[in-house]
Protein backbone atom coordinates (compact mmCIF):
# COMPACT_ATOMS: atom_id res chain seq x y z
CA UNK A 1 0.00 0.00 0.00
CA UNK A 2 1.22 3.42 -0.50
CA UNK A 3 2.84 5.12 2.49
CA UNK A 4 3.32 8.59 3.34
CA UNK A 5 6.78 10.69 3.06
CA UNK A 6 7.00 10.67 6.77
CA UNK A 7 7.24 6.66 7.01
CA UNK A 8 10.53 6.45 5.25
CA UNK A 9 13.15 7.55 7.81
CA UNK A 10 16.49 9.36 5.95
CA UNK A 11 18.87 7.18 7.70
CA UNK A 12 21.86 9.33 6.12
CA UNK A 13 20.58 12.37 9.03
CA UNK A 14 20.05 12.69 13.13
CA UNK A 15 19.27 15.49 15.69
CA UNK A 16 20.45 15.29 19.37
CA UNK A 17 17.62 14.69 21.78
CA UNK A 18 17.35 17.50 24.06
CA UNK A 19 20.03 19.90 22.36
CA UNK A 20 21.98 21.80 25.04
CA UNK A 21 20.56 22.49 28.51
CA UNK A 22 17.30 21.24 29.54
CA UNK A 23 15.17 21.24 32.94
CA UNK A 24 12.95 18.85 31.42
CA UNK A 25 13.92 15.80 30.45
CA UNK A 26 10.56 14.32 29.67
CA UNK A 27 10.65 16.67 26.32
CA UNK A 28 12.85 13.94 24.99
CA UNK A 29 10.06 11.21 24.44
CA UNK A 30 8.41 13.86 22.19
CA UNK A 31 11.60 15.01 20.45
CA UNK A 32 11.87 11.17 20.07
CA UNK A 33 8.54 10.81 18.16
CA UNK A 34 8.92 13.91 16.34
CA UNK A 35 12.34 13.14 14.88
CA UNK A 36 10.93 9.62 13.74
CA UNK A 37 8.15 11.00 12.29
CA UNK A 38 10.14 13.40 10.17
CA UNK A 39 12.28 10.93 8.93
CA UNK A 40 15.35 11.07 10.78
CA UNK A 41 17.04 8.63 10.93
CA UNK A 42 18.36 8.80 14.34
CA UNK A 43 18.86 10.27 17.27
CA UNK A 44 21.69 10.72 19.70
CA UNK A 45 22.37 11.61 23.01
CA UNK A 46 24.70 13.43 24.68
CA UNK A 47 25.46 13.10 28.63
CA UNK A 48 25.37 15.56 31.31
CA UNK A 49 25.50 15.29 35.09
CA UNK A 50 22.69 16.57 36.32
CA UNK A 51 19.02 16.02 34.45
CA UNK A 52 20.62 14.24 31.03
CA UNK A 53 21.64 10.22 32.71
CA UNK A 54 22.53 8.42 29.10
CA UNK A 55 21.20 5.28 30.04
CA UNK A 56 17.83 6.89 31.04
CA UNK A 57 17.90 8.76 27.84
CA UNK A 58 18.57 6.11 25.81
CA UNK A 59 15.36 4.03 27.82
CA UNK A 60 13.10 6.95 27.15
CA UNK A 61 13.69 7.41 23.57
CA UNK A 62 13.92 3.71 22.48
CA UNK A 63 10.25 3.64 24.13
CA UNK A 64 8.84 6.79 22.37
CA UNK A 65 10.04 5.34 18.94
CA UNK A 66 9.76 1.78 16.86
CA UNK A 67 12.30 2.35 13.67
CA UNK A 68 14.72 5.24 14.79
CA UNK A 69 18.20 4.86 15.22
CA UNK A 70 19.13 5.34 19.36
CA UNK A 71 22.48 6.18 20.21
CA UNK A 72 24.50 7.43 23.01
CA UNK A 73 27.20 10.43 21.82
CA UNK A 74 28.46 9.95 24.48
CA UNK A 75 28.95 8.69 27.84
CA UNK A 76 32.22 7.51 29.55
CA UNK A 77 33.79 4.47 30.21
CA UNK A 78 34.80 5.56 33.68
CA UNK A 79 31.93 6.68 35.23
CA UNK A 80 30.26 3.47 35.57
CA UNK A 81 31.48 -0.23 36.64
CA UNK A 82 32.14 -1.78 32.92
CA UNK A 83 29.61 -4.37 34.19
CA UNK A 84 26.88 -1.98 34.30
CA UNK A 85 27.84 -0.61 31.10
CA UNK A 86 27.91 -3.66 29.38
CA UNK A 87 24.21 -4.06 30.87
CA UNK A 88 22.57 -0.72 30.22
CA UNK A 89 23.87 -1.32 26.62
CA UNK A 90 23.02 -4.93 25.87
CA UNK A 91 19.37 -4.01 27.46
CA UNK A 92 18.80 -1.07 25.01
CA UNK A 93 20.00 -3.63 22.28
CA UNK A 94 17.32 -5.88 23.16
CA UNK A 95 14.81 -3.31 23.99
CA UNK A 96 15.23 -1.65 21.14
CA UNK A 97 15.28 -4.58 18.71
CA UNK A 98 19.35 -3.83 17.64
CA UNK A 99 18.52 0.51 17.09
CA UNK A 100 21.11 1.21 19.61
CA UNK A 101 24.32 1.80 19.75
CA UNK A 102 26.62 2.43 22.79
CA UNK A 103 29.00 5.99 22.13
CA UNK A 104 31.96 6.59 23.72
CA UNK A 105 34.18 9.33 24.39
CA UNK A 106 37.23 10.86 26.39
CA UNK A 107 35.07 13.48 27.97
CA UNK A 108 36.58 16.82 29.49
CA UNK A 109 39.77 16.34 31.55
CA UNK A 110 38.56 19.31 33.66
CA UNK A 111 35.35 17.73 34.60
CA UNK A 112 37.01 14.58 36.00
CA UNK A 113 39.47 15.99 37.70
CA UNK A 114 36.53 17.66 40.28
CA UNK A 115 35.14 14.03 40.29
CA UNK A 116 38.37 13.01 41.42
CA UNK A 117 38.21 10.12 38.17
CA UNK A 118 41.18 9.37 35.82
CA UNK A 119 41.49 11.03 31.94
CA UNK A 120 40.39 9.00 29.46
CA UNK A 121 43.44 7.54 27.51
CA UNK A 122 43.20 5.65 23.87
CA UNK A 123 44.35 2.60 25.75
CA UNK A 124 41.97 2.75 28.32
CA UNK A 125 39.17 3.17 25.99
CA UNK A 126 40.25 0.13 23.93
CA UNK A 127 40.58 -1.89 27.05
CA UNK A 128 37.10 -0.91 28.06
CA UNK A 129 35.68 -1.84 24.71
CA UNK A 130 37.22 -5.22 24.57
CA UNK A 131 35.84 -6.12 27.88
CA UNK A 132 32.15 -5.09 26.62
CA UNK A 133 32.54 -7.07 23.56
CA UNK A 134 33.72 -10.25 25.74
CA UNK A 135 30.73 -9.69 27.69
CA UNK A 136 28.06 -9.05 24.51
CA UNK A 137 29.91 -12.46 22.81
CA UNK A 138 28.61 -14.29 26.04
CA UNK A 139 32.46 -14.60 27.76
CA UNK A 140 33.46 -14.26 31.04
CA UNK A 141 36.47 -11.76 32.20
CA UNK A 142 38.67 -13.76 34.35
CA UNK A 143 41.41 -11.89 36.35
CA UNK A 144 41.68 -9.03 33.92
CA UNK A 145 44.34 -6.68 35.04
CA UNK A 146 44.61 -3.44 32.23
CA UNK A 147 44.29 -0.01 31.51
CA UNK A 148 40.71 -0.18 31.93
CA UNK A 149 40.71 -1.43 35.35
CA UNK A 150 41.27 -4.55 37.19
CA UNK A 151 38.55 -7.35 37.43
CA UNK A 152 38.54 -10.22 39.43
CA UNK A 153 35.75 -11.84 37.17
CA UNK A 154 33.14 -10.26 35.24
CA UNK A 155 29.87 -11.96 33.30
CA UNK A 156 26.56 -11.80 31.86
CA UNK A 157 25.18 -14.39 29.69
CA UNK A 158 26.75 -17.24 28.33
CA UNK A 159 24.10 -17.32 25.67
CA UNK A 160 24.79 -13.62 24.52
CA UNK A 161 25.67 -13.13 21.39
CA UNK A 162 24.86 -9.72 20.60
CA UNK A 163 25.89 -7.79 17.89
CA UNK A 164 26.34 -3.84 19.85
CA UNK A 165 27.78 -1.21 17.36
CA UNK A 166 30.13 0.55 19.13
CA UNK A 167 30.61 4.84 18.77
CA UNK A 168 33.39 6.73 19.01
CA UNK A 169 33.59 10.40 19.56
CA UNK A 170 36.57 12.20 17.68
CA UNK A 171 38.35 15.08 17.25
CA UNK A 172 42.42 14.59 17.84
CA UNK A 173 44.29 12.42 15.72
CA UNK A 174 44.76 9.89 18.42
CA UNK A 175 41.09 9.35 18.72
CA UNK A 176 40.50 9.30 15.07
CA UNK A 177 43.02 6.18 14.34
CA UNK A 178 41.78 4.60 17.68
CA UNK A 179 37.92 4.66 15.85
CA UNK A 180 39.35 3.30 12.73
CA UNK A 181 40.79 0.79 14.32
CA UNK A 182 38.21 -0.69 16.72
CA UNK A 183 34.61 1.28 15.95
CA UNK A 184 31.98 0.46 13.98
CA UNK A 185 31.35 4.47 13.69
CA UNK A 186 32.38 7.66 14.97
CA UNK A 187 31.29 10.93 15.46
CA UNK A 188 32.88 14.06 14.60
CA UNK A 189 32.35 17.33 16.61
CA UNK A 190 30.30 20.44 15.90
CA UNK A 191 31.85 23.44 14.38
CA UNK A 192 34.53 21.78 12.30
CA UNK A 193 35.80 23.03 9.07
CA UNK A 194 35.37 21.40 5.73
CA UNK A 195 39.49 21.12 5.58
CA UNK A 196 39.14 19.38 9.16
CA UNK A 197 36.57 17.28 8.48
CA UNK A 198 37.79 15.46 5.19
CA UNK A 199 41.16 15.52 6.99
CA UNK A 200 39.31 12.98 10.21
CA UNK A 201 37.58 11.07 7.60
CA UNK A 202 40.70 10.12 5.46
CA UNK A 203 42.59 9.62 9.17
CA UNK A 204 39.64 7.18 9.85
CA UNK A 205 39.70 5.98 6.84
CA UNK A 206 43.68 5.04 6.61
CA UNK A 207 43.63 3.62 9.98
CA UNK A 208 40.99 0.80 9.32
CA UNK A 209 42.87 -0.03 6.17
CA UNK A 210 45.81 -0.47 8.12
CA UNK A 211 44.22 -2.72 10.66
CA UNK A 212 42.85 -4.83 7.81
CA UNK A 213 39.02 -3.65 7.96
CA UNK A 214 37.06 -2.36 5.05
CA UNK A 215 37.91 0.97 5.30
CA UNK A 216 33.93 2.06 4.05
CA UNK A 217 32.97 -0.51 7.34
CA UNK A 218 33.56 2.26 9.96
CA UNK A 219 30.46 4.67 9.64
CA UNK A 220 32.08 8.50 9.87
CA UNK A 221 29.15 11.20 10.98
CA UNK A 222 30.23 14.74 10.51
CA UNK A 223 28.32 17.02 13.12
CA UNK A 224 26.97 20.72 11.95
CA UNK A 225 25.55 23.21 13.91
CA UNK A 226 22.39 24.00 11.77
CA UNK A 227 20.52 26.83 12.48
CA UNK A 228 17.54 28.03 9.84
CA UNK A 229 15.92 30.77 9.22
CA UNK A 230 12.98 31.12 11.24
CA UNK A 231 13.85 30.76 14.58
CA UNK A 232 14.60 34.25 16.45
CA UNK A 233 17.54 36.14 16.97
CA UNK A 234 17.69 35.19 20.42
CA UNK A 235 17.68 30.96 19.57
CA UNK A 236 19.65 31.91 16.65
CA UNK A 237 22.86 33.62 18.27
CA UNK A 238 22.34 31.20 21.45
CA UNK A 239 22.63 27.71 18.68
CA UNK A 240 25.99 29.73 16.79
CA UNK A 241 27.67 31.79 19.32
CA UNK A 242 26.69 30.89 22.41
CA UNK A 243 27.57 27.01 21.94
CA UNK A 244 30.56 27.74 19.80
CA UNK A 245 31.99 29.99 22.70
CA UNK A 246 30.82 27.54 25.50
CA UNK A 247 32.71 24.69 23.60
CA UNK A 248 35.72 27.29 23.59
CA UNK A 249 35.38 27.36 27.16
CA UNK A 250 35.88 24.03 27.52
CA UNK A 251 38.26 23.30 25.36
CA UNK A 252 39.12 25.89 22.94
CA UNK A 253 42.99 24.66 22.55
CA UNK A 254 41.89 21.71 20.99
CA UNK A 255 39.31 22.88 18.94
CA UNK A 256 41.52 25.53 17.18
CA UNK A 257 44.18 22.79 16.80
CA UNK A 258 42.22 20.59 14.97
CA UNK A 259 40.96 23.36 12.77
CA UNK A 260 43.83 25.33 12.20
CA UNK A 261 42.79 28.45 12.98
CA UNK A 262 44.25 31.25 14.28
CA UNK A 263 45.36 31.03 18.13
CA UNK A 264 45.01 34.63 18.14
CA UNK A 265 41.11 34.64 17.74
CA UNK A 266 41.76 32.30 20.99
CA UNK A 267 43.25 34.69 22.65
CA UNK A 268 40.93 37.41 22.11
CA UNK A 269 38.13 35.31 23.25
CA UNK A 270 39.50 34.75 26.43
CA UNK A 271 40.90 38.14 27.27
CA UNK A 272 37.57 39.75 26.50
CA UNK A 273 36.45 40.97 29.64
CA UNK A 274 32.35 41.25 28.82
CA UNK A 275 32.76 37.71 28.05
CA UNK A 276 35.05 36.58 30.83
CA UNK A 277 32.99 38.22 33.51
CA UNK A 278 29.77 35.63 32.09
CA UNK A 279 29.09 32.92 34.69
CA UNK A 280 27.83 29.56 33.37
CA UNK A 281 27.47 28.55 29.91
CA UNK A 282 26.84 31.23 27.51
CA UNK A 283 24.74 29.30 25.28
CA UNK A 284 22.15 29.17 28.19
CA UNK A 285 21.86 33.15 28.63
CA UNK A 286 18.86 35.19 27.78
CA UNK A 287 21.84 38.38 27.08
CA UNK A 288 21.01 39.62 23.68
CA UNK A 289 23.47 42.15 23.86
CA UNK A 290 26.05 39.93 25.41
CA UNK A 291 25.09 37.44 22.14
CA UNK A 292 25.57 40.01 19.73
CA UNK A 293 29.13 40.61 20.71
CA UNK A 294 30.13 37.76 21.65
CA UNK A 295 29.27 37.82 17.51
CA UNK A 296 31.29 40.36 17.22
CA UNK A 297 34.45 38.93 19.08
CA UNK A 298 34.68 35.41 17.37
CA UNK A 299 35.91 34.91 14.06
CA UNK A 300 33.76 35.19 11.04
CA UNK A 301 35.41 31.86 9.69
CA UNK A 302 35.06 29.89 12.54
CA UNK A 303 31.31 30.88 12.84
CA UNK A 304 30.79 29.97 9.00
CA UNK A 305 31.50 25.95 10.09
CA UNK A 306 28.02 26.37 10.93
CA UNK A 307 24.92 25.68 8.65
CA UNK A 308 22.98 29.03 9.01
CA UNK A 309 20.65 30.59 6.83
CA UNK A 310 17.67 29.43 4.80
CA UNK A 311 16.32 25.48 4.56
CA UNK A 312 17.77 25.28 0.98
CA UNK A 313 21.05 26.73 1.87
CA UNK A 314 21.07 24.05 5.13
CA UNK A 315 20.70 21.60 2.66
CA UNK A 316 23.36 22.14 0.40
CA UNK A 317 25.31 22.00 3.60
CA UNK A 318 24.35 18.73 4.26
CA UNK A 319 25.32 18.12 0.81
CA UNK A 320 28.57 19.38 1.09
CA UNK A 321 29.55 17.34 3.89
CA UNK A 322 28.83 14.13 2.70
CA UNK A 323 31.00 15.13 -0.18
CA UNK A 324 33.81 15.33 2.23
CA UNK A 325 33.22 12.25 2.71
CA UNK A 326 31.09 11.59 5.97
CA UNK A 327 29.00 8.65 5.38
CA UNK A 328 26.17 11.09 7.61
CA UNK A 329 25.15 13.87 9.17
CA UNK A 330 24.10 15.19 12.85
CA UNK A 331 21.96 18.23 12.64
CA UNK A 332 23.11 19.57 15.60
CA UNK A 333 21.97 21.97 18.00
CA UNK A 334 18.29 21.93 17.27
CA UNK A 335 14.52 19.89 18.33
CA UNK A 336 13.23 18.21 15.30
CA UNK A 337 10.53 20.43 14.99
CA UNK A 338 13.19 23.46 14.62
CA UNK A 339 15.05 21.54 11.95
CA UNK A 340 11.34 20.31 9.86
CA UNK A 341 11.95 22.93 6.62
CA UNK A 342 15.33 21.80 6.52
CA UNK A 343 14.23 18.17 6.28
CA UNK A 344 11.43 18.80 3.86
CA UNK A 345 13.91 20.58 1.50
CA UNK A 346 16.51 17.75 2.04
CA UNK A 347 13.94 15.30 1.71
CA UNK A 348 12.88 16.94 -1.80
CA UNK A 349 16.38 16.53 -3.42
CA UNK A 350 17.92 13.79 -1.98
CA UNK A 351 17.82 9.86 -3.52
CA UNK A 352 16.74 7.31 -1.29
CA UNK A 353 19.08 4.43 -3.05
CA UNK A 354 21.84 6.50 -2.47
CA UNK A 355 21.84 5.79 1.35
CA UNK A 356 20.15 2.17 1.03
CA UNK A 357 23.65 0.70 2.74
CA UNK A 358 23.10 2.82 5.55
CA UNK A 359 21.42 0.50 8.57
CA UNK A 360 18.64 2.18 10.80
CA UNK A 361 21.30 2.01 13.64
CA UNK A 362 23.42 4.78 13.49
CA UNK A 363 26.53 2.60 14.34
CA UNK A 364 25.87 0.65 11.10
CA UNK A 365 26.86 0.10 7.65
CA UNK A 366 25.25 -3.01 5.78
CA UNK A 367 27.45 -4.07 2.55
CA UNK A 368 25.95 -2.79 -1.07
CA UNK A 369 24.62 -6.22 -1.38
CA UNK A 370 23.32 -6.78 1.64
CA UNK A 371 21.61 -3.65 1.14
CA UNK A 372 20.45 -4.43 -2.54
CA UNK A 373 18.75 -7.75 -1.22
CA UNK A 374 17.19 -5.89 1.15
CA UNK A 375 15.56 -3.41 -1.49
CA UNK A 376 14.78 -6.08 -3.38
CA UNK A 377 12.99 -8.04 -0.64
CA UNK A 378 11.08 -4.09 0.48
CA UNK A 379 10.02 -4.13 -2.97
CA UNK A 380 8.99 -7.75 -3.45
CA UNK A 381 6.97 -7.10 -0.20
CA UNK A 382 5.00 -3.76 -1.43
CA UNK A 383 4.28 -5.12 -5.04
CA UNK A 384 2.87 -8.06 -3.07
CA UNK A 385 0.13 -5.56 -0.75
CA UNK A 386 -0.60 -3.91 -4.10
CA UNK A 387 -3.78 -5.15 -6.18
CA UNK A 388 -2.64 -6.88 -9.53
CA UNK A 389 -4.76 -5.22 -12.06
CA UNK A 390 -2.97 -7.12 -14.72
CA UNK A 391 -4.15 -10.16 -14.46
CA UNK A 392 -7.36 -11.73 -12.69
CA UNK A 393 -6.99 -12.80 -9.17
CA UNK A 394 -8.96 -15.27 -7.48
CA UNK A 395 -10.25 -13.03 -4.65
CA UNK A 396 -10.62 -10.39 -6.90
CA UNK A 397 -13.90 -10.60 -10.01
CA UNK A 398 -12.21 -10.58 -13.09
Amino acid sequence: MPHDATDNLMPELACYGLAGHSAAPADLLAEAARAEELGLGSILLSERFALKDAAVMAGAAVAATSRIGVGTAATNHNTRHPLVTATMAATLHRMSGGRYALGLGRGIPMLFDIMGLPHVTSAQLEDAIGLFRTLWAGGAVIGHDGPAGSYPYLAQDSSFDEDIPVLLMAMGDNQLRLAGRIADGVVLHTFMSDAAVERCVRLVRESAERAGRDPASVRVWSVMATIEDSLDEAARLRKLVGRLATYLTGYGDVLVRVNDWDPAGLERFRADERLSAHSGALDATDDLDLLRHAADVLPDEWLATAAVGSAAHCADRIEGQLALGADSVVLHGATPDELAPVLAEWRRRRDPDRFAHLDANPGRIRSRRDASAADTAANAAEAAERPDTARPREDLPS
